[in-house]
C-alpha cells in the first residue's frame, strides 16, 4: 500500500461514517445494553464496537484497498489480494464504558502501518466522538488536532505537572511505584479512554501519561503513540527503552509518555530502584 494515500480525507471519511454508524447505539443507551461476545482483545463486546468496526472496514473497501485489519473486535482479517502491504489497527470504541454509561469521554483509534510491529506507523487517527475534535498524525509532519497543529506542553517540574495515570483493574494493591507517582505529581487523571489520554499529551492539556498495567493493548496506543512522538512527546517502557512490539489484539505493554524529556527523566527516577 502506497504511503502517499490521502490518509487525512480517508480518516475524515471514517470518522463521519463511524458517527452515522453509532447513533442507533447512542440513542439506545438508556436500554440494557447485549453482550456480542469476548473481543479479539478479551474485553465483552458491545453494539457500538462492532457497528464502528463495520464503518472503518466499509469506508476502506470502498477505496478498493488491500489491508490486513488488526482490530480490538475482530482479530486479525485481510482483504483485498495485497493484504501484507498494509496494516490497519483500530480500536473501533475506545472508552466503550463510557460510552454506554453517558461519560462524555470515548473516541476510535485507527493507525497506519508498513510492517506488523509498533515502529512501522506512520499514519494515525484518534476521533474524540463526543467533543468534535479529531487528532491525525503523519510520521516526519507533525501532529494535528482539528488540522491545526499541536505540540506538547512546556512544563518541566513534576510538582506544576497534570499526568495522566491509568489504575483501573487493580485488584491486588495499589502497585508501590503508582504510589510513588501520586504522592510526587501535583495531579493525576483517568478519564477511561487511553487512545484519547494520549492525545491529551500531544496537545499539552497534560503532561504526561502512565500505564504500568501490562494490561493496555498495542490496539489502544498505536495511532496514539505517533501522535504523541509527532508533538514532541518521549515514550518509553518503565526501564526507559523504545517501544516496538507486535501489532496484535493481544500484545499488552507498558509505558510512559511525558509531555517532555525533562519530566520524563523526573518520572522514571520515581520508578527506579533506588528512588
Amino acid at each position: 500500500m502506497s504511503l502517499e494515500l490521502d490518509w487525512q480525507n480517508i480518516f475524515a471519511e471514517c470518522r463521519v461514517n463511524i458517527q452515522k454508524a453509532i447513533e442507533p447505539c447512542l440513542n439506545s443507551c438508556d436500554e440494557s445494553q447485549p453482550n456480542l461476545g469476548i473481543g479479539a482483545g478479551g474485553d465483552l463486546m458491545k453494539p457500538a464496537d462492532l457497528a464502528s468496526e463495520s464503518a472503518i472496514v466499509e469506508t476502506l473497501r470502498n477505496h478498493e484497498m488491500s489491508f490486513t485489519l488488526i482490530s480490538e473486535e475482530s482479530g486479525v482479517k485481510k482483504y483485498g489480494a495485497a493484504a501484507e502491504g498494509c496494516y490497519i489497527i483500530v480500536d473501533p470504541i475506545d472508552g466503550t464504558t463510557n460510552l454506554t454509561r453517558r461519560l462524555p469521554f470515548y473516541c476510535t483509534s485507527i493507525a497506519v502501518s508498513s510492517t506488523p510491529y509498533l515502529a512501522g506507523v506512520y499514519a494515525g487517527m484518534v476521533a474524540d466522538l463526543v467533543h468534535d475534535q479529531t487528532y491525525m498524525a503523519f510520521t516526519g509532519r507533525g501532529a494535528f488536532c482539528n488540522r491545526k497543529h499541536i505540540q506538547t506542553s512546556n512544563i518541566e517540574r513534576l510538582e506544576d505537572a497534570c499526568v495522566g495515570l491509568d489504575l483501573n483493574s487493580y485488584k491486588s494493591g495499589l502497585n508501590l511505584d503508582c504510589e510513588k507517582i501520586i504522592q510526587n505529581i501535583r495531579h493525576t487523571r483517568h478519564f477511561g479512554a487511553n487512545a484519547l489520554e494520549i492525545c491529551y499529551v500531544a496537545s499539552g492539556i497534560t503532561d504526561g501519561f502512565i500505564d504500568l498495567r501490562s494490561k493496555i493493548r498495542t490496539t489502544d496506543v498505536a495511532a496514539g503513540f505517533l501522535m504523541a512522538k509527532e508533538a514532541g512527546a518521549t515514550i518509553t517502557d518503565q526501564a526507559n527503552r523504545p517501544i516496538n512490539v507486535a501489532l496484535d489484539p493481544k500484545q499488552t505493554l507498558n509505558f510512559i509518555a511525558s509531555a517532555n524529556s525533562e519530566v520524563h527523566r523526573q518520572i522514571l527516577s520515581l520508578l527506579s530502584n533506588d528512588a
